[in-house]
């Protein structure tokens, strides 16, 4: 069982910035990919960022320019660094581990974004 958790949640005015982090409790060896989806009420789970094993990084249409994934110095570590936040990025955001193919969630942190 890998254990995600997930930090650096809250509130923020348009066009500020907040750090989300997420660390899985397994070494990064066998973790094949991490990343950041989020869920607004009443849409679907969508892609913000991933970060693979070998440093690619993929990002969601709606945050490109925006938003930047990066590893920590703890390799079972990513952050996204979201900057010029609007009201529309409003909504629950949930780290994912794909950890030796299947796939481990957090509990997801909150992020209100007021106009």
């Amino acid at each position: 069982q890998v254990h995600v958790v997930e930090s650096g949640g809250g509130s923020v005015q348009a066009g500020g910035s907040l750090r989300l982090s997420c660390a899985a409790s397994e070494d990064i060896d066998n973790i094949n990919a991490m990343g950041w989806y989020r869920q607004a009420p009443g849409k679907q789970r969508e892609l913000v960022a991933v970060i693979t094993s070998d440093d690619n990084t993929y990002y969601g249409n709606s945050v490109k320019g925006r938003f930047s994934i990066a590893r920590g110095n703890a390799k079972n570590t990513v952050y996204l660094q979201m900057n010029s936040l609007e009201p529309e990025d409003t909504a629950d955001y949930y780290c994912k581990v794909d950890y030796i193919g299947v796939n481990y969630w957090g509990p997801g942190t909150q992020v209100t974004v007021s106009s």
